[in-house]
């Protein structure tokens, strides 16, 4: 059996910037997958799945806020030696990703760790060579996002890859002012839906930079809305 941890329960502390108490994802977890499809079609799929080909040699992976799983199910395939930690703040959403990981199989429920916890306060306990985060850092505030890269980074390996899935602002300047009145479309009706305070996306590039991450592989999609990114922590040059 898939092993089901529950390091965190909403609501969390108190209401402030730093934590997510009021943010409830539950209430999207059955309709996420139509409500992605009535807005992007198969766009946001494809853009989670562009980088599958990158990740053949990761042993111990960190997915967090997944959703429903289908990612998971598509790695957990492509590479059969792959054991891997999920954290999700939604209880639903992690008992959908289950079953989903179930109907895969016995020998794929046994590869898989679920974590029911706010991702600022959960503690890693492994080491990792693979990090996934789809259209999860967009939920942060930039001061979050410090605290929740200095918290998970330490447990990544030397040449770990960090793959990212996010909504982008395309160069274009045409494109761009488009992008900007959908994803603050989006920002108001997911805050509608589940509480979240977040209104603008955060600068994670900046600060994996920082932290000495490099970029080896961008794609991007939907006239540069969709970016699809691997980011590598460098091995230390040897002694």
């Amino acid at each position: 059996m898939s092993s089901f941890r529950t390091s965190l329960h909403w609501p969390v502390q108190s209401r402030n910037e730093n934590a997510l108490s009021s943010v409830n994802f539950d209430r999207v977890a059955r309709p996420y997958r139509w409500l992605e499809y009535m807005s992007f079609g198969p766009w946001l799929e494809r853009c989670r799945n562009a980088q599958l080909a990158q990740l053949t040699g990761a042993r111990h992976a960190l997915l967090l806020g997944d959703g429903d799983g289908r990612f998971l199910a598509r790695l957990l395939k492509a590479n059969p030696l792959l054991r891997a930690d999920v954290v999700d703040s939604s209880h639903s959403m992690l008992c959908i990703l289950d079953r989903r990981v179930r109907r895969c199989g016995p020998q794929f429920v046994q590869r898989i760790c679920l974590h029911h916890a706010d991702a600022l306060e959960w503690s890693p306990e492994g080491s990792y060579d693979l990090i996934v985060s789809h259209f999860f850092l967009d939920c942060f505030f930039p001061g979050q996002l410090e605290q929740f890269f200095n918290r998970v980074l330490p447990h990544a390996l030397p040449g770990a890859q960090w793959v990212i899935s996010e909504f982008a602002i395309p160069r274009n300047a045409v494109a761009a002012y488009l992008a900007r009145g959908i994803i603050s479309l989006l920002y108001r009706a997911f805050g509608l839906l589940t509480g979240l305070r977040v209104r603008a996306l955060p600068d994670y590039e900046t600060a994996l930079l920082r932290r000495g991450l490099v970029l080896t592989h961008n794609r991007r999609s939907l006239a540069g809305l969709l970016c699809s990114q691997v980011w590598t922590l460098p091995t230390p040059p040897q002694k």
